[in-house]
């Protein structure tokens, strides 16, 4: 059988919020491997006009409400997917780098070349 998409029930600004945590954490601008497979992330991107990039991707300010959302940043830690210094930066668990979001074809748009 397989597993459930979302098995925690996160919202869609939730989901949106950790697929672009997750990014941020495989970006070296904005992570820090810690023990036990979490990351560091900090160095929050700033938008300029309508979007923002997070390595080699582009994000539009519009699915990124989120990064400025304390509501947002406290349910993931309630749920231990992060641990929250909001809004500065954070430490994404190791479930939290593995959540499946189902997003990040949808938000991270990358270039074709």
């Amino acid at each position: 059988m397989p597993a459930k998409k979302n098995p925690l029930g996160l919202n869609a600004l939730q989901l949106k919020t950790l697929t672009l945590m997750q990014e941020l954490a495989r970006s070296p601008n904005h992570a820090s491997p810690r023990d036990g497979g979490a990351v560091e992330i900090g160095n929050m991107p700033h938008p300029h006009g309508n979007h923002f990039h997070v390595g080699h991707a582009v994000v539009m300010t519009a699915d990124a409400s989120g990064l400025a959302n304390e509501a947002a940043w406290k349910a993931l830690e309630r749920k231990g997917l992060i641990a929250s210094d909001f809004p500065h930066g954070a430490l994404i668990t190791a479930e939290g780098m593995a959540y499946d979001t189902g997003l990040a074809d949808q938000i991270l748009h990358r270039a074709d070349h």
